[in-house]
């Protein structure tokens, strides 16, 4: 299985790559939703860990973008974000999520079976 992570914290996205590596997943990173696009196209994700806030394009952009797709259109996608669902964007239901989870609220290891999860739904 291969997952990418979005997240512009160094720190957080190699936690959250060792622990993927760690559980057998194939992962790749990107610090912004630019890079992170064209990562998902070149990848082709069975997963995105998507950070909203991050510079050159936010996650929201980002994923908004990925739902115009042909290629992004179905991937599934986990919002891993600082801010909690009452300051997420209006529409970012509308652009299919898997799940919202606040970094702090979770260890690396609930996020991981959750991504499980959703894998196996």
């Amino acid at each position: 299985m291969k997952i990418a992570i979005v997240e512009d914290d160094l720190a957080i996205s190699m936690m959250y790559r060792i622990k993927f590596e760690a559980e057998g997943f194939a992962v790749e990173t990107a610090a912004n939703g630019k890079l992170g696009l064209e990562l998902i196209e070149s990848m082709k994700p069975d997963i995105i860990l998507l950070d909203l806030m991050m510079p050159v394009m936010t996650g929201h952009e980002m994923l908004a973008e990925l739902r115009k797709t042909s290629w992004g259109k179905d991937i599934k996608v986990i919002i891993l974000t600082n801010s909690g669902e009452e300051q997420a964007p209006p529409n970012l239901k509308e652009l299919d999520i898997r799940r919202y989870i606040v970094k702090a609220e979770m260890t690396p290891r609930q996020v991981a079976e959750m991504v499980k999860t959703e894998l196996a739904a």
